[in-house]
């Protein structure tokens, strides 16, 4: 399942949802949250902004690959838009499987391939203005170890 909403998610309530199916052993879980200093600078917001329809595309295909690596039951990700403060969720990862190992490598390859493939855009509201929130090469790095010609770590 794939949502990308204004609205903040109940963590609690999504994993209540997959507990509900008595085949699965682990859930993994990963909950990104505004950080209130980036790059030095104090955060007062952040804007996410995306392309609806494509974004929900891309989020989906990133599921479909975790699901051809692993044997997985369930994978939710809600992804937040909008104006957000410090602490606020940005974001949920939520991946069942009958077994821990395939949940924690499926919910940190979604992770990974979400923040460099899917079409989000942050802008930070900081004491300087407003600034837009460049890629990371960190975020590159992590993503390049799923690849099949990249030596793993």
């Amino acid at each position: 399942m794939v949502r990308v909403q204004q609205e903040e998610f109940d963590v609690g309530a999504e994993i209540a949802r997959l507990r509900a199916d008595p085949q699965i052993g682990a859930i993994a879980c990963f909950v990104g949250v505004v950080r209130d200093l980036n790059d030095g600078e104090s955060i007062a917001s952040m804007t996410l902004e995306h392309y609806p329809g494509m974004t929900e595309r891309a989020l989906e295909e990133i599921v479909a690959q975790a699901k051809s690596r692993w044997e997985l039951t369930d994978v939710v990700v809600i992804h937040r838009v909008g104006a957000l403060r410090p602490t606020d969720p940005i974001v949920l990862v939520a991946v069942t499987s009958a077994h821990r190992g395939d949940a924690f490598a499926a919910c940190e390859f979604v992770m990974d391939y979400l923040k460099t493939d899917a079409p989000f855009w942050k802008k930070e509201a900081t004491p300087a203005g407003e600034r837009w929130v460049e890629a990371r090469d960190s975020d590159e790095v992590a993503r390049e170890r799923w690849e099949p010609d990249v030596p793993k770590p």
